[in-house]
């Protein structure tokens, strides 16, 4: 058994990946990580993650099976065995970005033992990937606690002071991850939060001239913003300094660095009075070398930074649907499909354009762009939040301009999908509450009134009529009433 496991963890190539995929072995590996046997979890463990790599819904299936438990009792009882702990750290790196893995690791111990290994880190390897998992869980409030009161920061200051006046590259990055962190700690927050946030300021103002000096002899953002006041940051105008060190680094092909500069624009973006400004100082214009990228993961925090300011701001959503060569990068990344990452959240951003828009021009545009019957695909994920999205994208959209999107939606036979969501029993209630509301929209239309009444989905709403959940019940009978023409 255990030569087996060994051979499965050799398995990182698409061709290799994709018979294992269609057999269902990841979820026949998960047992073994119970293990107490460190070589059989060292080998299901590179197994499972080599499998899953690059794969959104392998990866949530893994959340949702329990995996997050497993990777942080490993992390707990084998903490010093090094192998070991490289394979789990890099499953948590990987799982990290997903919101589903964040919320469960919320509810485990993982920020003791991440920090935990921050300290015994004697390499810049294992540094960078304990680095990696901090930030990405960073963007969780209630992880983000967690991480301070497992005294992250003081980690984080004599990991700074230690490498004090060194000119190593190696140690300059490891200098920039730290700094970042403390700011992602700074960055958002909770009012309750106030006195946890305190002791990393206290830590981040001890440790600036450090962080400033290593990261202005790289020509890199000075770090006052250690401080932690976006809405400061953008009035000091950090932001040009971000898209001029993007532009320069997209030349170099420096990966990273662009990593690092998107997610410092997605942090400061986050403040609702810093998304309109950010557009204003030109961030839309100045990243279109970024959207020429071929990179997977600069293409993935692109998008995920252009999402963080479309959230929430009208002005700021209709920006980007009237930019023709956004529209049309998103449209073709959309049908990435060797990219989940990239596929998904391009997707998202589509949806969120439409979700955040009042405007009668972007509507139009994204239907010239060809990007409705991603949204209408959308529909069908597995993902209860990315269907959501999609629908509310769709109900806004409609209201806004049907008669533009009529005939995508006959095309895409989205009255079709819909239906197939209402009956469906494994159907959550918020969808198919949702898939109503959408359904009165599309009832405005001669032509999609005709297609829901072929497609009988009359008697699918009498049914849920008797449904357990009341919302569901409640929007039924409406639905019913606007299609009998009541209302």
């Amino acid at each position: 058994m255990a030569e087996t496991h060994k051979s499965l963890s050799s398995t990182h190539t698409e061709e290799m990946k994709k018979p294992c995929i269609e057999a269902d072995l990841v979820l026949t590996l998960i047992p073994f990580l119970e293990s107490t046997d460190q070589e059989m979890l060292l080998h299901a463990g590179r197994a499972i993650g080599r499998i899953c790599y690059d794969n959104r819904d392998l990866q949530e299936e893994l959340v949702k099976v329990g995996v997050i438990t497993s990777l942080v009792r490993i992390l707990t009882d084998y903490a010093e065995n090094e192998p070991l702990v490289h394979v789990d750290l890099l499953a948590l790196c990987n799982l990290a970005d997903l919101d589903t893995a964040r919320e469960a690791l919320s509810k485990t111990k993982v920020a003791e033992q991440l920090v935990r290994q921050l300290k015994r880190a004697e390499n810049h390897e294992r540094l960078e990937i304990v680095f990696e998992v901090l930030h990405a869980l960073a963007q969780n409030d209630a992880l983000k606690v967690q991480l301070v009161e497992a005294g992250v920061q003081e980690v984080l200051s004599e990991i700074l002071l230690r490498l004090q006046g060194s000119s190593q590259a190696e140690d300059t990055c490891i200098v920039k991850a730290a700094s970042d962190l403390i700011v992602s700690l700074l960055l958002g927050g909770k009012k309750g939060n106030t006195n946890q946030l305190k002791v990393v300021k206290n830590h981040a103002k001890a440790t600036v001239p450090i962080s400033s000096r290593h990261e202005n002899n790289q020509g890199r953002l000075p770090a006052f913003s250690l401080y932690g006041n976006c809405e400061r940051m953008v009035q000091l105008g950090v932001i040009q300094q971000l898209l001029d060190l993007l532009e320069k680094h997209v030349e170099s092909g420096d990966i990273s660095v662009q990593h690092a500069a998107l997610s410092a624009l997605r942090n400061l973006a986050i403040p609702v009075v810093n998304k309109v400004q950010i557009l204003e100082e030109g961030v839309a214009e100045r990243i279109q070398t970024l959207l020429r990228s071929e990179m997977p993961p600069v293409q993935f925090k692109l998008l995920g930074t252009l999402r963080m300011l479309a959230d929430g701001q009208a002005d700021a959503a209709e920006i980007l649907g009237q930019d023709p060569m956004l529209l049309n990068r998103l449209v073709q990344w959309c049908n990435a499909n060797d990219h989940t990452g990239v596929h998904g959240e391009a997707n998202r951003l589509l949806a969120s354009i439409l979700r955040h828009n009042r405007s009668q021009e972007v509507v139009k545009a994204i239907q010239e762009a060809q990007g409705v019957k991603h949204l209408v695909s959308m529909t069908s994920s597995e993902h209860v939040a990315t269907q959501n999205e999609a629908l509310n994208a769709l109900a806004i959209a409609s209201a806004i301009d049907l008669e533009t999107l009529e005939e995508s939606f006959k095309e895409s036979q989205l009255v079709q999908s819909l239906h197939k969501l209402l009956q469906d029993d494994n159907t959550s209630p918020e969808v198919k509450y949702n898939s109503m509301g959408l359904l009165c929209s599309l009832l405005n239309s001669g032509d999609l009134r005709q297609e829901i009444e072929e497609d009988k989905i009359k008697e699918t709403l009498e049914q849920l009529c008797s449904h357990s959940n009341a919302n569901v019940v409640k929007e039924a009978v409406t639905t019913l009433q606007v299609l009998r023409g009541k209302t």
